[in-house]
């Protein structure tokens, strides 16, 4: 007996799964409707050249404005060897060249994410070419977008036996997301220490030309620029951004130029450091010089932001300018200084000013102090982006993303995140006040970024590239030979001010991961608990309730089913809209979705229940708009009715010659849905007989032309859209251990609850806007 009701169980089960099936069908069509080719465009050498200039005043400030502070980091406590200098000299020379000019310039830029760069590009990156993500949100359809870009791995290559132990492994999954997080938390740490030390190393030359004015001059004089950098950000950089790249190129030139100076006029003998036995004796000389490393090292900071900011130029464009203007004129710069204090070994903690010639000293500190801002607004566009990148991907709570440009999207200002990077930054300023401990703290956010990018890469070389596993070696062998080098350095100075990015980076990656955590987890409940299309259609046309004219949206999370939502939703009110559309938006793996691409619209269920699925894809660059969203839902409607009376036609006609003579092509006929479901037999649904009965029974309605159902729809959207947002609010299960209930009852509730709403997000007006409250247990 209990087999035989298994049997019918499972009947009933196979038997619901065939119906949904039946009327909510994947969108394979719809989305090979919408696609299509994307042509790269060519860019001329002339356009090359000039995008190179530009490029200089937004990816190369970090960098350039390194010389200010890198010596006074290595010699915190003066010069005892003269011999030191040189040694220091060669390992900025060697650094520069292997991780600024091979592994990023060269190898990974090309990484970039159709022009998009950072660890979340990487990312990106690695989820198209292996199922890596912790939330399984992707369809097949999505895949076939022209930004998709993924490439096939052979089954018995080494590539393919990593993709597979990736993706079978879900602590595999979490570890890589976790890695990600952590580069994406040292990139805003990268945005309160860069304006710090910055600003506040370009303000040091008050004092060094007044010797007898005291700190707290440079201090104030350093916050009053930083609260003006920060309070300028909703402005946006696209007025003045013109300026950046002449002044940026006159920073360049005048560093450089001084750097020439002082090599002729002091010692021209620092040129030996070119050499690499001068950075095998440095750095064997034992663990003062090993320590000095944490100074060195900051040579190379900006160029986790040079990737990072890929996105405003082409590779070519950024290559072009790093090796004819940024590479040429640092090497310059830091042998220009290196000779100065090899005769003015009592000047080193202000190197950079004191070996400017006293004729064009004034001209200088001007031209340092608008790089260093320069170079802050830089690092700051930096955290926006990737902050941004980060909340698109479902990994950064609800904030408000302003987009400071109507020509270029990628300019975006984030308020919230603004003022907390501004707190930080003037509290890194005042607490510390001194660019040594700054610089210490600065240095570890920098290489822990770089570690990051490294692992990542190792994966990129490998499944994205394909090329060989000795590659990967290669690659390996050289990058942590110089950044664990570096990180066995920092380390040491934890307690001189490098706990500071240690801190930020623990906070905001706790932040990051539980709000990722809790994401997961109310999606995997909405998976399990949404509601059977049977069950739907079971209920009538009116859906057992009364249908009042007008539009309902209703938004989730899923882009198949019908979410649990809405279920209590119709349990719980007496009316339903006549029209209601199911919209799914969710984010993908790509820099960007094409309009063309973005919306796929499908009918669910028979055409008198007016039920449709609009699944909307955005990039994690692209825009939301109200206007351009409702506009575009409404004419993919249109489209469907239109592409369904096509196809009718065309299936009638094939089906029937004569009966195609007797009809007219512009008639849309709904039995379609009722002849699909009497193909089945009714033996085969007698669990729920009288659902089936009533859903054939509605599928016999009376013939409904396009031109009659536009109509309808037209009517509908003038009575008004509602959207219907759920304000859902989830808790641990009770059985839950201590460590979930932390998590999800007390940090993610927190974080829900200061964060923006949805209708925010979307752009949503109050007066149109139904939420619905529900709380799930995890």
């Amino acid at each position: 007996m209990a087999t035989t009701t298994s049997s019918q169980a499972d009947s009933s089960k196979g038997n619901m799964w065939m119906f949904d099936q039946k009327f909510d069908q994947p969108m394979d069509e719809e989305a090979g409707r919408i696609r299509h080719l994307h042509l790269e465009k060519n860019v001329s050498s002339a356009s090359i050249l000039r995008l190179a200039f530009q490029s200089l005043g937004v990816v190369f400030g970090d960098l350039g404005t390194s010389p200010l502070y890198v010596f006074s980091n290595t010699f915190p406590r003066g010069v005892d060897n003269p011999e030191d200098v040189v040694g220091a000299l060669s390992v900025i020379i060697y650094s520069l060249t292997i991780v600024v000019l091979l592994k990023y310039v060269i190898v990974v830029l090309r990484a970039n994410d159709n022009g998009q760069g950072g660890t979340f590009a990487l990312y990106s990156l690695l989820c198209r070419h292996a199922k890596i993500k912790t939330i399984p949100d992707q369809h097949r359809t999505d895949e076939e977008l022209t930004t998709y870009s993924c490439q096939t791995i052979e089954e018995n290559s080494l590539a393919a036996k990593v993709k597979l132990w990736l993706e079978a492994h879900a602590y595999m999954k979490n570890v890589i997301l976790i890695l990600v997080l952590l580069g994406t938390c040292m990139v805003i740490g990268d945005g309160i220490l860069t304006p710090a030390i910055s600003v506040l190393s370009a303000a040091s030359g008050i004092k060094v030309n007044h010797p007898e004015r005291s700190n707290d001059v440079v201090i104030i004089v350093a916050v009053i620029i930083l609260v003006g950098l920060f309070s300028m950000q909703h402005y946006g950089t696209d007025r003045v951004g013109w300026l950046f790249a002449p002044l940026v190129l006159l920073w360049f030139i005048t560093i450089g130029g001084i750097g020439a100076w002082n090599i002729w006029k002091y010692d021209h003998s620092v040129l030996r450091a070119f050499s690499p036995v001068c950075l095998y004796r440095y750095l064997r000389r034992g663990y003062t010089t090993w320590a000095s490393l944490g100074g060195i090292m900051l040579c190379i900071t900006g160029a986790e932001a040079l990737f990072v900011d890929v996105c405003f130029f082409p590779v070519l464009a950024i290559q072009v300018a790093f090796t004819v203007v940024v590479f040429p004129c640092l090497l310059l710069a830091y042998t220009g200084q290196a000779a100065f204090i090899m005769r003015n070994t009592n000047h080193v903690a202000d190197a950079f000013y004191h070996s400017i010639p006293n004729v064009v000293y004034w001209p200088v500190f001007i031209v340092a102090t608008l790089a260093a801002v320069i170079a802050s607004q830089a690092t700051i566009s930096a955290t926006f982006s990737i902050i941004n990148q980060a909340h698109a991907l479902k990994c950064f709570p609800r904030v408000k993303i302003v987009h400071t440009s109507k020509i270029f999207h990628s300019q975006i200002y984030i308020p919230d995140i603004n003022w907390v990077l501004m707190i930080l930054c003037i509290a890194v300023t005042t607490g510390f006040r001194d660019k040594s401990q700054i610089g210490n703290a600065y240095g570890t956010a920098v290489v822990m970024v770089m570690l990051v990018t490294t692992f990542l890469m190792f994966l990129i070389i490998l499944l994205v590239w394909r090329s060989h596993w000795t590659v990967v070696i290669a690659f390996a062998c050289l990058s942590l030979l110089v950044e664990l080098t570096y990180l066995s350095a920092v380390l040491l100075k934890v307690d001189q001010g490098g706990w500071v990015p240690l801190v930020i980076a623990a906070t905001f990656l706790l932040i990051m991961y539980v709000w990722q955590y809790g994401t997961q987890k109310r999606y995997e409940f909405e998976m399990q608990s949404k509601v059977s299309m049977a069950w739907i259609i079971g209920l009538g046309s009116s859906l057992g309730l009364v249908r009042v004219p007008g539009i309902g949206i209703v938004y989730t999370d899923l882009a198949s089913g019908v979410p649990h939502i809405f279920s209590h939703f119709i349990t719980n009110l007496p009316a339903i809209h006549s029209v209601v559309i199911f919209v799914c938006v969710k984010y993908l793996p790509v820099h960007t979705v094409p309009i063309e691409e973005r919306f796929l619209v499908k009918r669910i269920g028979p055409k008198n229940y007016h039920m449709f699925r609009c699944v909307v894809r955005y990039g994690y660059r692209d825009l939301h708009k109200k206007e351009d969203f409702e506009k575009k839902l409404f004419d993919s409607l249109t489209m469907l009715v239109h592409t369904e009376a096509m196809d009718e036609c065309y299936s009638d006609f094939e089906d029937d010659s004569e009966q195609q003579q007797n009809n007219d092509c512009s008639t849309v006929n709904a039995s379609r849905s009722s002849s699909t479901l009497d193909l089945i037999s009714d033996d085969s649904f007698e669990p729920m007989g009288s659902v089936y009965n009533d859903a054939k029974s509605a599928g016999r309605i009376a013939d409904l032309t396009v031109q009659e159902e536009l109509e309808f729809l037209n009517k509908c959207q003038e009575a008004g859209v509602v959207h219907i947002l759920g304000n859902t609010m989830i808790r641990s299960q009770r059985n839950s251990n201590i460590l979930k209930r932390i998590a999800i009852d007390y940090i993610y509730e927190f974080l829900a609850r200061i964060c923006r709403e949805n209708s925010v997000i979307f752009n949503v007006p109050h007066e149109s806007l139904l939420n619905v409250g529900q709380v799930l247990y995890v």
